[in-house]
């Protein structure tokens, strides 16, 4: 007889579980207590539910998987920046990191294992994308983020940026369960308005997070204001140009109001010139956008781009400046530990030892 594979219990809407304990013949307060432990309490394994008996304990372990995702290696940073890699239950490695700052600590996390879209500068792009993240494993990720946070630093995360591995709006549903179960009180309770989405550009899917009515900010990360040039390095534009996403992004925004950014990494002799920066002022006056981030490349090994000098950096910012463009550098943090922007690989590397 064919033995069926058993069902990850966090999958189970609070509903089913009251559900599943009714029909065993246990009370529906089992169905909260083990909720709360999954989400607010963050259990680990079965045994950690403390208050259970160890009979129910067994029987749930019997009929149910909680696969927790794990720390496989962490990596410091002389900058205070620490890099994570987590394995999942079947074997799959997905990095994340935490900046902090004196006013943040901040969780870049990822949304899947590898990625689809081959963008040329991106140290993820190169590799074949394995699988979406299910949104327990995104919690989860954010979940030892702050853990470490809390231990290094004596504080919880204040922001999360779904900046790390893989495109967040191809892995659509996972992504906004994840979020409302971080931001759920019953979860992490963290604000919507502290989370921000990171796409390469996907314009189906940003209209779809209008008609959701999401909370949370949305990034888009640009890196070439005109078609030729952003095709040359994210692929993803042949099917989703700048126009389609000018659109896109002024739908999203009428239906949600929500914080729209631009990225953009500067790349020498490609995208750093002063008509460059003109391209960018015009499509940034076509979008109610807050702020254009320029971001420092992090050099790959599979890519031969370069980064400008400070001088072509600043010429750049200081034409955006002129023209009114509500502009931020962004330096990158955790180079030594390539877990900078664009930097995030799975690179087989020896755990550090905190000091």
């Amino acid at each position: 007889m064919l033995k069926l594979a058993k069902k990850n219990i966090r999958q189970l809407s609070k509903d089913e579980l009251e559900q599943y304990f009714v029909e065993m013949g246990e009370k529906k307060f089992r169905a909260k207590q083990v909720y709360e432990w999954l989400w607010t309490r963050q259990a680990r394994s079965f045994e950690d539910m403390t208050n259970l008996s160890k009979e129910l304990r067994t029987k749930l372990s019997e009929q149910f998987t909680l696969p927790a995702l794990g720390e496989d290696v962490t990596q410091f940073s002389h900058d205070g920046t620490v890099k994570s890699r987590f394995r999942t239950v079947d074997g799959h490695f997905v990095e994340g990191v935490l900046i902090p700052t004196d006013e943040r600590k901040t969780a870049c996390v990822s949304s899947q294992i590898g990625c689809s879209l081959s963008c040329k500068f991106c140290a993820t792009g190169y590799m074949e994308r394995k699988r979406n993240l299910e949104f327990d494993e995104i919690f989860d990720e954010v979940v030892l983020l702050n853990e470490q946070s809390e231990k290094a630093y004596g504080r919880k995360l204040t922001n999360i940026v779904f900046m790390g591995m893989g495109e967040p709006l191809l892995n659509y549903k996972n992504v906004l369960k994840a979020i409302e179960m971080i931001s759920s009180p019953e979860g992490l309770g963290m604000s919507p308005r502290r989370i921000t989405v990171s796409t390469a550009g996907v314009a189906k899917m940003i209209r779809q997070l209008g008609d959701d009515k999401v909370r949370f900010k949305l990034a888009l990360s640009l890196h070439a204001a005109n078609d030729a040039k952003r095709h040359e390095i994210m692929p993803i534009n042949d099917t989703n140009n700048i126009k389609s996403l000018i659109e896109a992004l002024n739908y999203f925004y009428k239906q949600t109001g929500n914080e729209i950014t631009f990225e953009y990494i500067l790349f020498k002799d490609f995208n750093d010139s002063l008509q460059d920066a003109d391209e960018l002022v015009k499509i940034y006056r076509q979008v109610p956008a807050d702020l254009v981030n320029i971001i420092e490349y992090n050099p790959i090994d599979l890519a031969a781009f370069e980064k400008p000098d400070e001088d072509k950096t600043m010429q750049f910012m200081q034409y955006l400046e002129k023209h009114r463009v509500n502009v931020r550098l962004r330096r990158s943090r955790g180079k030594d530990i390539d877990a900078a922007c664009g930097q995030l690989a799975n690179k087989e590397v020896e755990p550090d030892v905190e000091t």
